[in-house]
């Protein structure tokens, strides 16, 4: 049969019916929110490339945690900014660090918080690379161990979930190792699987002072042109021990992000990183978009690609307008 028995407008009449219908459903139970931590005191500063989002201390952290609570976002995931940075990303893994001090503030005043806590050494290393620099490049098997150190800090501080970002091979193995050796055996992993050297995280390297000084993460993040690989890399940290997968950046990897959740029947996360919203933000400010409905379209593409989990700076935003 065809027209004018078959009219899928029926089916669009008003937003009753459409909301009826509507396959995908975007919620916060969907959203993890970004946070960025700095150890310098009494500071809640807006990242100039990133309208509405701040480098906060730990006491404005609290702040920003409760809020979120009060909106219903479940989780965050905690970035962190030290003071005192080395040739060996020394403060990934003080105990007295920055995020151990922040799991701990942030478990102690929001009861009902999921706290994630990114798993890299490029915020903390003098040089910006994401672990041990040896002959101008990082050494992979080097950085697992510091790794599994800055893995297993987190958990002592009472972090919920690690998340690893650096690309390593084999760093899945020993975070769990780690983790599972000193009692941790039932905190998750959400690996960084497939995480792309996108241009897209120019905004993100000034919020969290992790530009690299020299050269570039093409060695150990992913070529954007490699859709079987990120495959690949999804499987091994699979074999290795991941909890949950995540494709980097978000939008344009929607094909990664449908194809892993098409091979792997696992809960799948997707990072809207830091280009995506200050791209879309520019051009709200600018009047180019209807705020409210861009976000949304927006991160329902991302969940309807595939993602389980996204994180987003958008997090926030999206509870106010649900």
């Amino acid at each position: 049969m065809s027209f004018p028995v078959i009219r899928p407008r029926r089916l669009r009449k008003n937003e009753i019916i459409r909301s009826l219908v509507r396959e995908t459903k975007l919620t916060l139970d969907d959203l993890i929110q970004p946070l960025f931590i700095t150890e310098f005191e009494g500071v809640k500063k807006e990242i100039p490339s990133m309208p509405g989002i701040y480098q906060m201390d730990t006491e404005n952290t609290v702040k920003e945690c409760l809020e979120l609570e009060k909106l219903g976002i479940k989780a965050v995931i905690l970035f962190g900014i030290p003071k005192h940075k080395d040739e060996m990303g020394s403060e990934a893994y003080n105990d007295n660090g920055i995020i151990q001090k922040a799991i701990k503030a942030i478990k102690e005043n929001c009861k009902n918080l999921y706290v994630i806590t990114d798993v890299c050494m490029c915020e903390y290393t003098s040089h910006g690379h994401c672990g041990i620099i040896k002959d101008g490049d990082v050494n992979n098997d080097e950085t697992l161990k510091y790794l599994a150190l800055e893995a297993l800090s987190h958990a002592k501080a009472g972090a919920d979930m690690v998340a690893p970002s650096d690309m390593m091979d084999g760093r899945i193995a020993a975070i769990r190792d780690a983790l599972d050796s000193n009692g941790f055996e039932s905190i998750p992993i959400m690996s960084y699987s497939a995480k792309f050297a996108s241009a897209y995280y120019g905004p993100f390297r000034d919020a969290a002072e992790s530009t690299p000084q020299f050269g570039d993460r093409r060695s150990y993040q992913m070529d954007p042109a490699n859709r079987l690989e990120a495959i690949r890399e999804s499987e091994l940290d699979l074999m290795e021990g991941a909890d949950i997968l995540m494709v980097k950046p978000a939008l344009a990897y929607l094909d990664i992000i449908r194809e892993t959740k098409d091979t792997y029947n696992v809960p799948l996360a997707a990072y809207n990183v830091s280009g995506e919203y200050s791209m879309i933000m520019g051009a709200i400010e600018r009047g180019w978009f209807d705020k409210d409905r861009i976000i949304l379209e927006t991160l329902t593409s991302i969940k309807r690609a595939g993602a389980d989990l996204i994180l987003t700076y958008f997090a926030k935003e999206v509870a106010k307008i649900l």
